[in-house]
């Protein structure tokens, strides 16, 4: 069975409340879960201390067992400082490689096209 680590919605609407839990990847959002793990209020005020609260413990042991967060609560776990940074992603650019040369700053020719190097 593969766990996630996701976001269930409660609350009324226009006014979302969201429990982080621990639940099966084929259930649906709001289904059958495992265990509520903490809550994410995105409605609180930048001066109240509820907006996350997080059992550590049992986050803990969710990632150690192998669960696999969702992209929204992996930013939340990682602004609590359980999760590393995520990898960051080298793109190549998109017209292709370059040449470049080196170039003369006084004239702004270049110094040996023959010598040039390919990105």
């Amino acid at each position: 069975m593969a766990v996630k680590i996701r976001l269930e919605r409660c609350g009324c609407r226009n006014r979302p409340f969201y429990r982080i839990v621990a639940a099966d990847s084929k259930s649906p959002r709001d289904g059958k879960i495992l265990q509520v793990i903490g809550f994410y209020n995105p409605l609180a005020g930048k001066e109240d201390n509820k907006k996350v609260g997080l059992k550590f413990d049992r986050v803990k042991y969710w990632l150690s067992v192998g669960a696999q967060p969702s992209d929204p609560v992996r930013n939340i776990l990682f602004n609590a400082g359980l999760l590393s940074p995520p990898p960051m992603v080298v793109m190549g650019n998109k017209s292709g490689p370059h040449k470049t040369c080196p170039v003369d700053l006084t004239t702004g020719d270049m110094s040996n096209p023959e010598k040039s190097i390919t990105l």
